[in-house]
């Protein structure tokens, strides 16, 4: 929920009664508004920060090098489950990981040696109870993918290539005569 006057009186609670400055807002060029309207929700509170949106393939070299001190919005497709997406974003020395805690580390191990499917499933939870409890991501926003069919679609295009959540390629999508 969005509410300023709370976040300015959280702020000040913190010390910062006059805001900080939170240096570069780094995303990609595709993505760059969403940063700016994420940084004129920060800037409506104090937080100071400057848009600087990254071509692609910059922006993943960024990343991967781990040259963010600052904000990065970041979004992830990766596939696989949660052991994946864990893997990638949570644990030391994950492609996308910017730190982690002993204790998901740990876990993450524990969960890799566990042959009993209910016992990896608690430790893969425990791993996402501690992202969630020390915010080591800022959810900004949900990708939704609409798609919407007919009874006069014949081929809508969705699921004809893998893993694209969209009704394409447009060139095959057919309707019934």
């Amino acid at each position: 929920m969005y509410d300023p006057a709370q976040a300015k009186r959280l702020l000040a609670e913190a010390g910062y009664p006059n805001g900080f400055d939170a240096g570069d807002y780094v995303c990609e060029i595709p993505f760059a508004s969403v940063g700016e309207a994420v940084i004129t929700y920060l800037g409506a509170v104090g937080i100071r920060t400057r848009l600087r949106p990254l071509e692609r393939a910059a922006f993943g070299t960024y990343a991967r090098e781990k040259k963010a001190t600052h904000l990065l919005q970041g979004q992830s497709s990766s596939f696989g489950n949660a052991v994946t997406r864990i893997e990638r974003h949570m644990v030391s020395g994950g492609d996308l990981a910017f730190g982690s805690y002993t204790e998901i580390d740990e876990l993450f191990k524990q969960q890799a040696k566990e042959p009993d499917r209910a016992k990896r499933g608690a430790l893969l939870h425990a791993i996402q109870r501690i992202a969630h409890e020390r915010v080591m991501f800022a959810p900004i926003w949900q990708v939704a993918q609409l798609n919407g069919v007919r009874t006069r679609i014949d081929q809508s295009g969705i699921g004809l290539i893998d893993y694209l959540p969209y009704s394409s390629p447009y060139e095959d999508l057919r309707v019934k005569p």
